[in-house]
């Protein structure tokens, strides 16, 4: 794209078609009103903003001296350890993280795509779309990595971009021709292809976060829109607290 022609997203720059494409959807999920970019604030992502704030909190905790090893140690996520009955891993590993880097480019997407599906399908479905993520993300490296320590907001990332690209679909637009579908792409490759990174935990992600847009529907009653990704996030949390029992069950 020249830069004369493209158009800034939340997302990153977009062809005007995509771009166009992508503010119909938004605006078909939110009754033909669909928020600009300017209006993306901190008052219009709440639960983004939390979440920013938690993962920020968490890691300064980790970076002192005083506090560091022991917040890392009793919240990163680790199957023998949930089989030994310390489930809240399950939910901490994946505000935790390896360092700055690790930690500047998840809330760096983090930022990015909660302006995006938080205003696309309101803060209470984006909160049930992202633990969908997170737990999914943690039943597959529990499933894949059982026995070691992970970490990382990126399986709810994962799961916020399975969402997007489902939002998309849903919407009529091709993801894969897009910037995002490229960025997922690119993403998935350097899952596979760099040593370390947690496979279950980003393929995981991506598949509980898709299903838990699918879930939602595009045209779900609001009254209930919320619960049917929640949902999701719950039998992910099953999955995952099962997979953490049960392995360490039948390798005894």
């Amino acid at each position: 794209i020249c830069a004369e022609d493209q158009v800034d997203s939340p997302v990153g720059p977009l062809c005007p078609p995509d771009a166009e494409a992508l503010r119909q959807a938004i605006s078909a999920q939110h009754g033909g009103h669909a928020p600009t970019q300017a209006s993306a604030t901190g008052r219009d992502t709440p639960v983004t903003v939390v979440l920013l704030a938690i993962v920020a909190v968490l890691f300064v905790l980790q970076a002192l001296p005083e506090t560091g090893d022991q917040v890392t140690q009793a919240g990163v996520t680790f199957g023998p350890a949930v089989a030994a009955g310390q489930w809240w891993r399950l939910v901490t590993g994946g505000f935790l993280h390896f360092g700055l880097i690790h930690v500047g480019f998840n809330g760096y997407m983090l930022f990015q795509l909660g302006r995006l599906m938080e205003g696309a399908v309101g803060s209470a479905s984006f909160a049930g779309i992202y633990a969908a993520g997170l737990l999914g993300g943690t039943a597959g490296a529990l499933l894949l990595s059982y026995g070691a320590f992970t970490a990382g907001a990126s399986g709810a990332i994962f799961g916020l971009l399975g969402a997007a690209l489902v939002l998309m679909k849903q919407r009529g637009m091709k993801p894969f021709s897009t910037s995002l579908g490229r960025l997922l792409i690119l993403n998935l490759v350097f899952t596979f292809a760099v040593p370390g990174v947690s496979i279950g935990g980003h393929v995981g992600g991506l598949l509980a976060g898709g299903a838990a847009m699918l879930a939602l529907g595009g045209d779900a009653d609001p009254r209930t829109r919320a619960a049917r990704p929640a949902g999701v996030a719950a039998v992910m949390l099953v999955v995952a607290w099962a997979i953490g029992v049960g392995v360490v069950g039948a390798l005894g």
